[in-house]
């Protein structure tokens, strides 16, 4: 079984930074794509960034110039660099990757960390 704990989320005011890290964890061969989701309140998941097997980057455009979405292939692990923070950045962020687990190519989500951005 492959688990992914998220940390990093909190508290901000407008314009400040926060950096998400994601760790998988368990038997695995491989991780392909990485990325980062948000459910903002009242609203559905909604892709914010993602980085290929080769690290490249694929961002929302509201994310473009603010986030920088990178992996450290040693540690299994993603993180997502915030600057800039905007209130409308508030939500739900959710780690994911497509991991070669002992059953075949398989979609991992963490449990999400909340992300507030206040005035």
């Amino acid at each position: 079984q492959v688990q992914l704990v998220e940390s990093g989320g909190g508290l901000v005011l407008a314009g400040g930074s926060l950096r998400l890290s994601c760790a998988a964890s368990g038997k695995m061969f491989s991780i392909n794509t990485m990325g980062w989701y948000r459910r903002a309140p009242g609203k559905e998941r909604e892709l914010v960034a993602t980085i290929s097997s080769g690290g490249s980057p694929n961002y929302v455009d509201s994310a473009k110039g603010r986030f920088t979405i990178s992996r450290d292939h040693a540690k299994n692990t993603v993180y997502l660099q915030m600057n800039g923070l905007k209130l409308e950045d508030t939500g739900v962020y959710y780690c994911n990757m497509y991991v070669m687990a002992a059953t075949g190519w398989v979609t991992y989500w963490g449990q999400g960390t909340q992300v507030t951005v206040s005035s």
